[in-house]
């Protein structure tokens, strides 16, 4: 049986990668003029990045085909979502964190917007759930990982709350939220590759 390593998420413009990619460095620049070489950041490819919707692990060939059909029949009942990129925050805590994000305002999550793409998520877990996969049991955070502190979190920690950075309002623009797109992860020693294998469009924006 052919297996692929696979998730459903929503791809990145090229023009916010473009963005992401300066924010990264200007992160990176003022993070390294405050901790030592003991500390270890693993920062993600803007070109890599995506917002995973769900992790589908190892897929079996013939699932793929039923998965897209049910997926793109459940799509035409949800409109396209703008998601603000507004806010940065970190995992588990910010005193020693392990994952440097970017998201949605805490604001933005209490709202309509919010309600809409938590019921487009449940949509796609419920077509997941048909094809028997595996049932998804953390929550879904729309948020976007721009970084992983590898060794030496109390220390970037430090230098988030010296620097002021979580504190800083960030306005970086929306996160279209239009198809949902079927990719192939492919493990490498340079890192992980993507391959997009299907395409489902949502129904057009409401005017």
């Amino acid at each position: 049986m052919l297996m692929v390593r696979a998730f459903l998420a929503i791809e990145l413009p090229q023009e916010l990668r473009a963005t992401l990619a300066a924010i990264e460095r200007d992160m990176k620049r003022q993070l390294e003029r405050t901790v030592d070489r003991h500390v270890r950041i693993s920062w993600v490819r803007p070109d890599s990045m995506h917002l995973t919707l769900r992790f589908l692990g190892d897929t079996p060939d013939e699932s793929i085909e039923p998965l897209r059909v049910a997926i793109e029949a459940s799509m035409s009942a949800h409109q396209a979502i703008p998601i603000p990129l507004e806010r940065l925050g970190t995992f588990p805590r910010p005193q020693a964190p392990r994952v440097l994000w970017l998201g949605p305002s805490a604001s933005w999550e209490q709202g309509r917007e919010a309600q809409r793409l938590a019921a487009l998520h449940y949509a796609v877990e419920t077509c997941c759930r048909a094809a028997n996969f595996a049932p998804e049991e953390r929550s879904f955070s729309p948020h976007l990982t721009l970084a992983r502190i590898k060794e030496g979190a109390r220390q970037v920690g430090q230098a988030l709350a010296q620097n002021g950075l979580l504190e800083r309002p960030v306005t970086i623009g929306m996160l279209p939220v239009e198809a949902i797109v079927f990719m192939k992860s492919e493990l490498r020693p340079t890192g992980s590759v993507y391959t997009k294998l299907w395409e489902c469009p949502l129904a057009s924006s409401a005017t």
